[in-house]
């Protein structure tokens, strides 16, 4: 069980990533590759990925097992980008890569090019940027849209959450594993006890696509406090994507996984790569079936999905 204890300005700090982390999706989707679980899911990407694994990912596959301790240097928490992100990786202080490195040697050997890496070797680190992005471009890049579409839908249910319940009710409504008894958080966790103390640093919350069965947190206590978390799969809209097209038509079913995260017309024409008049045609179609809801602050106008809306995506 983890346990993790908030004061009230913790409370008052508790915050959803503005999307997925990119880095935290690289480590768990290595976790999945080797896994049996979830083949409704991930089967079909497991098969696509595991024919086109280079040698460099084959090393990062070493340095995140699938059970056990993978480095807390490998999520950095750098936001929602995956050049800042690979960034942070590199720019790790070399204490830091032999703490995490030495706790990954305890549970298992490492090898020759592992050690170098502990050593803060520029060359082992630029192998593991490399390594890194070809990953991110041959596994994740080919699912992102969706991957980012359902965390948008998931972040737009914790907000809505948030309003009908307050900040309880969303740490509350998480995961199943997790059960809120003020102050404290209780996660069902596969690891041995421990408690989390915030001590006012708040908490971010991440939505994640590969998170599998149970919530995940960084080990190392030093570092700012994430909790990582399974997205609903009733959300995951995969491979009734194709139906929700047929209705709405491949575009204006694109429109409304976006809107459901909430974004402004030029947000939309942007995620679409279509005109921005394009974009607000099909806000208004969305919005004049009911599925979408359009709110003005100041110059702004904002799109977000109607309760109908969301359970057309669900």
């Amino acid at each position: 069980m983890l346990r993790v204890h908030f004061t009230a300005e913790d409370l008052a700090r508790v915050r959803v990533s503005a999307g997925p982390d990119p880095m935290w999706e690289i480590l768990l989707s290595l976790h999945v590759l080797r896994q049996r679980d979830g083949a409704p899911v991930f089967g079909r990407w497991r098969k696509d990925v595991r024919g086109k694994l280079s040698e460099e990912a084959r090393w990062l596959m070493q340095l995140a097992p699938p059970v056990g301790y993978s480095p807390d240097f490998l999520t950095p928490t750098a936001g929602c980008d995956v050049d800042d992100g690979i960034h942070a990786v590199m720019s790790t202080p070399v204490h830091q890569l032999q703490l995490d490195l030495r706790q990954l040697g305890s549970e298992r050997r490492l090898d020759a090019r592992t050690h170098q890496l502990a050593s803060g070797d520029a060359a082992a680190l630029d192998s593991l940027g490399a390594a890194l992005r070809h990953y991110y471009e041959s596994a994740l890049a080919p699912v992102w849209d969706e991957v980012r579409g359902v965390c948008d839908a998931d972040r737009a249910v914790r907000a809505r959450q948030f309003l009908d319940g307050g900040c309880e009710q969303l740490l509350s409504s998480l995961h199943s594993t997790i059960t809120w008894q003020a102050p404290v958080l209780h996660v069902g966790y596969r690891f041995p006890e421990r408690d989390v103390h915030l001590g006012g640093q708040g908490l971010v919350l991440v939505p994640s696509y590969f998170c599998w069965g149970r919530p995940i947190m960084l080990r190392d206590a030093e570092r700012p406090p994430v909790l990582v978390y399974p997205i609903e799969r009733d959300l995951v809209v995969g491979a009734g994507a194709r139906s929700l097209e047929a209705l709405l038509g491949r575009t204006r079913a694109a429109a409304l996984e976006v809107i459901a995260g909430g974004c402004t017309t030029t947000e939309l024409a942007r995620r679409l790569n279509i005109s921005p008049a394009s974009a607000s045609a099909h806000a208004t179609v969305l919005r004049e079936a009911g599925l979408a809801v359009t709110q003005r602050h100041r110059n702004t106008v904002l799109h977000t999905a109607s309760r109908l809306g969301f359970e057309l995506l669900a």
